[in-house]
C-alpha cells in the first residue's frame, strides 16, 4: 500500500471519524454513526483505497512532511 493520503486529508479524516465514532456511542446520532470507522482507518493508515481506484493522490512528492 503505498499511502496516498496528505497531513490535512489524514487529520480530517481521524478528526471527523473520531467525532462521528463519539456521537454514536453517546447515541447522539445513531447506530450509523459508526461509519467513522472508515475515515478514521484510512487516515491512521495514510491510504484511501478509493483515492487509489480514481488515480488521486493528496500527498506531496516529499512524503506530506512524515517519514
Amino acid at each position: 500500500m503505498t499511502p496516498n493520503v496528505g497531513m490535512v486529508d489524514k487529520w480530517l479524516r481521524i478528526v471527523v471519524g473520531a467525532l462521528l465514532i463519539a456521537l454514536a456511542i453517546f447515541n447522539v446520532i445513531g447506530w450509523w454513526g459508526y461509519i467513522g470507522i472508515i475515515p478514521l482507518a484510512t487516515g491512521l493508515f495514510n491510504f484511501c483505497p478509493v483515492y487509489r481506484l480514481i488515480g488521486m493522490n493528496t500527498r506531496d512528492k516529499t512524503g506530506g512532511g512524515q517519514p
